[in-house]
């Protein structure tokens, strides 16, 4: 190895070495602060980034819902005809061929407004859940695209259906109206009702959004299980009079079917708004099970989501 002096130094041809020779990549990106690119935040951060976007989640939900119909001549009236149909036509199969108006409260002509309010519920968790299993896999351009928190699409899927429900919420006023139902103070209810079944909804959008993700064809799956869930739910007919007098069943059996989330919040529905629906026709705990089926599926669909985050998008 030569060696030659410049003015008291001694140059050896090889270069000088740096303080950050022999580090680690981990050792270099924790000296001088760098994080990765994408990585999960913190659970309080991401809740916070979450908010920060608030405006964008209810915009994105707005113009989704503008867009919904826009091909169609008939626009958004189809958000209201579209369960209005399914309910038509779930009478005249469910209540006038198989005679599902029997064990309804308040008589046979609480069965109209007893099926309109369940369908509009119902379908109100229906297309929460099939908008949170498409909310990652059908935006893929943007979550590819953009920086931002992936739990903003199943959040504002859901806002969605909550306004396009609102819009139904008219009607089903009107109907009651016109079977004599009129407003009381149980109607206020249907504030917090709708607030309970917004965090579930929400929490197992993201539950479904997260599968969704890594399993496209359970977007062609659900269908079923929704046509399945609803059949068990109580939607057409009385579920407690269906179980404990058609079929002899025990009473444990009954208490499982009515406290199906679902059911639940159908319930609590028509009790505030139908003249004839008493307590008495809540299953115990109705309010306790709502509100525990909005914290169980809401936080832990939230957390559930969460700790995928880096991985949306990938692969």
């Amino acid at each position: 190895m030569s060696e030659t002096t410049h003015g008291g130094a001694i140059a050896t041809g090889e270069p000088p070495r740096s303080p950050d020779d022999g580090l680690s990549p981990a050792e270099l990106a924790a000296k001088y602060g760098l994080t990765v690119s994408g990585a999960r935040p913190s659970l309080t951060e991401y809740v916070r980034q979450l908010w920060a976007r608030r405006h964008f989640i209810l915009a994105f939900s707005r113009a989704k819902l503008m867009a919904q119909y826009s091909q169609a001549k008939l626009g958004q009236l189809w958000q209201v005809a579209t369960p209005l149909l399914n309910a038509a036509v779930y009478f005249f199969v469910f209540g006038v061929l198989l005679g599902g108006r029997e064990g309804v409260p308040g008589g046979k002509g609480n069965y109209v407004p007893f099926l309109v309010t369940g369908v509009f519920v119902f379908t109100f968790t229906q297309t929460s859940v099939m908008s949170g299993v498409r909310s990652i896999s059908g935006n893929l351009g943007l979550v590819r695209a953009l920086h931002f928190p992936r739990a903003s699409l199943p959040i504002s899927f859901s806002l969605q259906q909550l306004q396009q429900l609102l819009y139904s919420m008219i009607v089903l006023g009107a109907i009651l109206l016109g079977f004599g139902h009129y407003p009381k103070w149980t109607w206020l209810l249907v504030v917090p009702i709708l607030a309970l079944q917004l965090v579930f909804n929400t929490g197992l959008a993201m539950v479904m959004a997260r599968l969704g993700s890594k399993t496209p064809d359970l977007a062609q799956l659900m269908p079923f299980v929704m046509r399945t869930w609803m059949y068990a739910s109580g939607v057409m007919f009385s579920l407690e009079y269906m179980i404990r007098e058609r079929t002899s069943a025990p009473e444990w059996l009954v208490l499982a079917a009515q406290a199906n989330p679902a059911a639940v919040y159908m319930d609590l529905m028509r009790f505030a708004l139908i003249d004839g629906y008493t307590p008495a026709d809540l299953m115990p705990y109705a309010w306790a099970l709502a509100a525990g089926w909005a914290v169980v599926i809401g936080v832990g669909g939230f957390v559930y989501f969460w700790k995928a985050e880096e991985r949306y998008g990938r692969g």
